[in-house]
């Protein structure tokens, strides 16, 4: 079998900095006098970003994953502009980033994901690694091309990570509009047999996988929020476990919310 995708190992037990982080350490690396690879610099940006309201519910940053931040922004600068002229044959000679904002350019390349076009000035989306099967937080669309099967691909670049990790996707297939992590008060909205989005946490890594409900143990909510245990099954592996609700996400279109 294939190796995964080799990636640092402080960087798989994460799932991704929010776009407010992301932001704030775009302007420190321009504004900052501090040098900011420094462990001490980073302790200070993970420890405030980690009790930020923000991050409630989600896992906690690390200061080895905003120093990898900041080498591989600084990295990405200093490295040469892509050129038109080395576009390959088989890819649409399009400008190399459409952000997610840019509505126009962007409808042009999910055309191929069925129905209406969605407006990606109000929707935010994640793609399914073809590296470990995994979903990330899509940051951009950079662009797309057509298969001679006629399907359609789009290059993505994930949130929290670097040109180095940009990947060809399907887009009927691994794209898809972002998941929401469900509230304590609606445990009850989970039933037996939906298709959810899963933390799946282990001692080297802490990333999202497809998973279906296959039992539910409900159980009295107390001050800390829902209590009920839930049997999931991973897509990927088959493997089931036990997990609370703030691991588990909805995925628009999959059930009634």
């Amino acid at each position: 079998m294939d190796r995964l995708r080799p990636r640092q190992r402080e960087r798989l037990v994460f799932s991704g900095f929010t776009k407010a982080e992301i932001e704030k350490m775009e302007k420190l690396l321009v504004e900052s006098t501090e040098p900011i690879q420094s462990k001490e610099f980073c302790q200070k940006i993970a420890r405030s970003f980690s009790a930020s309201s923000a991050r409630a519910g989600k896992p906690i940053v690390k200061w080895t994953e905003v120093q990898s931040w900041f080498a591989a922004r600084q990295k990405e600068s200093t490295s040469k502009a892509p050129s038109f002229t080395d576009t390959p044959k088989d890819q649409s000679p399009i400008p190399e980033t459409c952000p997610l904002h840019n509505g126009h350019q962007g409808s042009q390349s999910l055309r191929g994901m069925g129905g209406k076009i969605p407006d990606l000035s109000e929707l935010k989306f994640e793609a399914k690694s073809s590296k470990d099967g995994a979903w990330y937080d899509v940051d951009m669309f950079l662009t797309h091309r057509f298969l001679s099967s006629g399907e359609a691909e789009v290059r993505v670049r994930f949130v929290g990570f670097g040109a180095e990790d940009d990947e060809w996707v399907n887009v009927k297939k691994a794209v898809r509009e972002r998941s929401i992590p469900f509230e304590h008060s609606e445990c009850n909205k989970v039933t037996i047999g939906d298709l959810v989005l899963c933390l799946q946490e282990r001692r080297d890594q802490s990333i999202y996988y497809d998973a279906h409900v296959v039992k539910i143990e409900r159980k009295t909510h107390d001050i800390r929020g829902c209590r009920c245990l839930f049997l999931i099954r991973y897509n990927h592996d088959n493997s089931e476990e036990r997990v609370r609700l703030r691991r588990l996400c909805y995925i628009p279109g999959q059930q009634s919310r």
